[in-house]
């Protein structure tokens, strides 16, 4: 099997067949499904990577075609949740790995159990809220982590290794200043930039699962318009909170009933503060005098004046054309309690 199918990727010096034996029996765990995730999901899923864990909250829409590698236009169809459209792709690629896909809001409840015993966390995420915490539940438990991000047509990249390199706090600190307001929906992203930025992150993960000599220490920038490339320096800070003096407020902070507004859509989560499993058969006969309804394994969709709402598995809902935040949340309550 070795000799077939990593063929290519053994004759590579670098990792040769004991290499490809460590990628092998290595665990990744990848939070967003998105444009990164997806790329780095298939790079990994290609190299042989024995343990992929796939996390995310959303489901595939048409607007995601442009950049999100592993989904196609019958996935937006089904709107189906960006897991399992990442698991059905992938495991058509390659049966000998363990895809693991997990259709969940990372947050402080849940994300130590989710990294729990895996080799490297890959964010593919969207948000400095969700980086936060991948720093800290990171650092708590001593797992490297690459940070990426890409917008318009820049992206950069680095590496987090827990008393190896500056962390995440070192770089952006306390007030996840680095967010100007810029999202993908108001000034765009190049699907090459996307794809390029994960593919930088994937030959890292691939380096540090090997532990490599050559894993990159620096942060990378590029911006491929304006044909810009910087190697930037991030200095350790001595005193930073997690680093320098293992506070875990992001941690810390609990679960309550919560809510965010999706990056370039009307759409606002409400994640409830008592976790329940819906039983969507039953809520589709309760709510069908009320409004459209309408449900597979994975989410319900109800539809009701100028509002729908899509209920997951894990009690979380995304709200459309909800006023505001406080909005969705009386939405919420109305038709599903506290």
């Amino acid at each position: 099997m070795i000799e077939d199918r990593y063929s290519r990727q053994v004759n590579f010096g670098k990792i040769g067949e004991d290499g490809q034996k460590k990628l092998m029996e290595s665990t990744v765990v990848i939070i967003g499904l998105g444009a990164l995730g997806t790329v780095c999901a298939n790079n990994l899923c290609r190299a042989g990577v024995g343990h992929i864990k796939l996390i995310d909250r959303d489901y595939v829409e048409i607007s995601n075609l442009q950049r999100q590698t592993l989904y196609d236009e019958v996935d937006v169809l089904n709107e189906k949740p960006k897991v399992m459209a990442a698991y059905d792709h992938l495991r058509r690629i390659n049966s000998s790995v363990t895809v693991e896909p997990i259709i969940a809001h990372i947050g402080p409840v849940n994300i130590e159990e989710m990294i729990r015993n895996c080799d490297l966390v890959l964010d593919c995420t969207d948000n400095f809220e969700t980086r936060y915490l991948i720093n800290e539940a990171c650092y708590k438990q001593r797992v490297p982590w690459i940070y990426c991000g890409a917008i318009g047509s820049n992206c950069m990249t680095m590496n987090i290794i827990p008393n190896q390199t500056p962390c995440f706090m070192c770089f952006a600190g306390e007030d996840d200043n680095l967010q100007n307001g810029d999202t993908c929906s108001t000034i765009g992203v190049l699907n090459m930039v996307t794809g390029i930025a994960a593919s930088y992150q994937s030959a890292e993960a691939i380096k540090i699962l090997l532990k490599s000599e050559d894993v990159r220490t620096t942060m990378l920038y590029m911006d491929i318009w304006d044909n810009a490339t910087e190697y930037i320096e991030v200095m350790r800070n001595p005193h930073c909170p997690v680093c320098g003096e293992n506070k875990f407020a992001h941690l810390r902070a609990g679960q309550s009933t919560s809510t965010s507004v999706l990056c370039g859509k009307n759409e606002i989560q409400v994640i409830p503060r008592n976790v329940w499993k819906p039983d969507f058969h039953q809520l589709s006969f309760a709510l069908s005098n009320l409004g459209e309804v309408d449900y597979n394994q994975f989410v319900l969709t109800f539809q009701k004046d100028s509002f729908t709402i899509k209920l997951f598995g894990d009690g979380r809902a995304l709200i459309k054309n909800a006023k505001d935040e406080n909005h969705a949340i009386a939405i919420y309550t109305e038709f599903f309690g506290g």
